[in-house]
């Protein structure tokens, strides 16, 4: 069985496929890679070259895929970074071809549109394309705590209020929602996974990255997707995600030994063993709906 990403791609370090086709790859499962954009660098670095891909092309490549018979093998379909809302549109109508092909397939959403402290950074038109068509498509969707306000138009600053925009979420459509980041106390970064019935924090110390560091996000939520599929468990599933991630990010951290304000990248490569066996391991606490 596969998994059908479409998302962005860079050349140089880690966003969007670059961060997420290796580890599901790592983890165990075919990949089958579909571009949104084709950069030299993610844009955190300010200046990049390259373009966002025609969107005929996303068609045309799903076309293929469906012509060879391949799409009953697709067991999930991740989506990320779109090109511009035109990339949404067909991102939709693949997952309803995969799933006309194959009814257990589970479509994951991760609806990148900005993080704290940088704002949107998407084109017009993106975010109100996962408000109103991917999120109530998928099976699971994966924000930040950015795109978590900015989906369900709550301020998070409490548990209560994160709770309150989790349930919204669930209201659109997607059975479980994993919050990628959610920041309760200084000094700690946590995670808040639900799946309706169950709610679920998992904290983890917060390395001094601030947004030097792109492709985490696209990273979790492969990490997560992965264990998701094998495990069907989803207070596992989060503990060993949180573990994966922090031990590839601290040692991508001390590795690099960054200067003030220098952007860092993702060592995924380097660290992959982190992604098996990962050298920290965090519970996750029962969060009272």
């Amino acid at each position: 069985m596969a998994v059908l990403s479409v998302q962005s791609h860079v050349v140089y370090g880690y966003a969007g496929n670059t961060a997420a086709v290796f580890p599901l790859q790592r983890m165990g499962s075919e990949v089958w890679a579909i571009n949104t954009v084709e950069f030299s660098n993610h844009t955190g670095y300010g200046a990049w070259r390259g373009k966002i891909l025609e969107t005929d092309l996303i068609y045309d490549l799903i076309e293929g895929l469906e012509e060879r018979g391949a799409l009953g093998k697709c067991e999930a379909v991740l989506s990320g970074y779109l090109g511009d809302a035109a990339s949404g549109k067909a991102v939709a109508d693949a997952v309803k071809k995969v799933r006309s092909a194959n009814t257990g397939a589970l479509y994951c959403c991760d609806p990148v549109m900005g993080d704290t402290g940088r704002g949107f950074y998407v084109k017009s038109g993106i975010p109100e394309m996962f408000i109103n068509e991917l999120v109530p498509l998928a099976d699971i969707v994966c924000p930040n705590q950015f795109e978590l306000e900015a989906l369900t138009g709550v301020t998070i600053d409490s548990m209560e209020n994160a709770k309150k925009a989790v349930n919204i979420l669930h209201e659109k459509g997607p059975s479980i929602v994993l919050v990628t980041s959610f920041e309760e106390k200084d000094g700690e970064i946590g995670m808040l996974a639900s799946d309706q019935k169950n709610l679920y924090k998992i904290t983890t110390p917060k390395l001094p990255l601030e947004n030097s560091i792109a492709g985490t996000g696209d990273m979790t939520t492969a990490v997560f997707l992965s264990h998701y599929l094998s495990k069907k468990n989803l207070i596992k599933t989060l503990e060993l995600c949180a573990g994966s991630v922090y031990s590839i990010l601290e040692e991508s951290y001390r590795s690099s030994k960054p200067k003030t304000g220098a952007l860092l990248e993702l060592m995924i490569i380097e660290t992959q063993e982190q992604l098996i066996s990962p050298k920290h391991s965090f519970k996750a606490e029962k969060v009272t709906l």
